[in-house]
This record gives C-alpha cells, sequence and structure tokens, in this order.
C-alpha cells in the first residue's frame, strides 16, 4: 500500500530538514524526486543541498541538468518520475490525488506550519488521503526538533 506522510515544520526549516529526509531515503536505497513550485526554486535548491554540510556529499541534480534519469535525487517543478524514485517529496504543495500518491511507495508532504495556507492545505489533503484508502503518517516536531509520529 502506498504511503503518504505529512511532515509539519514548526521549528526547524525546510532547508534543514529536506536533506536529512533526502539522505535517510538513499540509505534505503531508495531514489528520491523532490518537487518544488518554479525553476528558480529548483536551482535555489540544488545549489543549496551541495553546501549544507562540508562532511557529506548528497547526488542530486535538476531536470535542466540534462541527465534527470540518472539523478539518485532529482529536483523538478512537474513531470514524469524519470529517475524511477521510490518517493516523492512535495515541499511547496503541488496535485496531489490517490492515483499520484500510488505512483510511488511514499509520498512525503513538507509544510511550514506557520504558514495558515499550507497547514489548510495539508488538512485537506490528509482528509482526501484518508478517504481514498492510503496510509497516512503525521509526523510533527518535539520542544527538541527530533520527529515524532503523532498520527
Amino acid at each position: 500500500m502506498a504511503e503518504l506522510w505529512f511532515y509539519h515544520l514548526e521549528r526547524t526549516s525546510l532547508d534543514r530538514v529536506l536533506p536529512e529526509l533526502l539522505e535517510k531515503t538513499l540509505a534505503r536505497g531508495w531514489r528520491a524526486r523532490v518537487e518544488v513550485g518554479s525553476e528558480e526554486r529548483a536551482d535555489a535548491l540544488c545549489n543549496q543541498l551541495w553546501t549544507y554540510r562540508d562532511d557529506s556529499f548528497l547526488p542530486h541534480g535538476t531536470i535542466s541538468d540534462g541527465h534527470a534519469a540518472d539523478e539518485p535525487v532529482l529536483i523538478a517543478t512537474e513531470g514524469d518520475n524519470v529517475n524511477k524514485a521510490d518517493v516523492l517529496f512535495l515541499v511547496e504543495g503541488g496535485p496531489l490525488s490517490p492515483a499520484r500518491i500510488k505512483a510511488f511507495a511514499r509520498t512525503i508532504l513538507i509544510f511550514d506550519g506557520h504558514d495558515e495556507a499550507a497547514v489548510t492545505s495539508a488538512r485537506a489533503q490528509w482528509k482526501a488521503a484518508k478517504d481514498g484508502d492510503i496510509s497516512v503518517s503525521y509526523w510533527q516536531q518535539s520542544q527538541t526538533g527530533k520527529w515524532e509520529k503523532k498520527g
């Protein structure tokens, strides 16, 4: 069964959380697709992943780099699953239908808890997923910044 995991950001920014989640994804032997809202955001995220930590390397690229099918982590704005990703990360909303979720082993929707529109959208996605017979999990940051499964 396809899984949809919700990550509710409250204490840490996306730029700090996403690399850690991507490292865990690759450690499992999975490939990832990260969807963002614009080409500018894709380029900025790509640049940030090159420099987020001095002692680590996270292989990734964008559609415009020209080797999308070969990328373990592909950053894109839309389109097909050309890198055959196991995990879809949605970091700026995006279309999320049951069929789309079921095309991946896991879909991870990361949303900013300080953005009311993002919270409202996440709640609607949660309800739609529950009604669509999709396994859902909700993760929230504790006071110390660790992830705790809340639902």
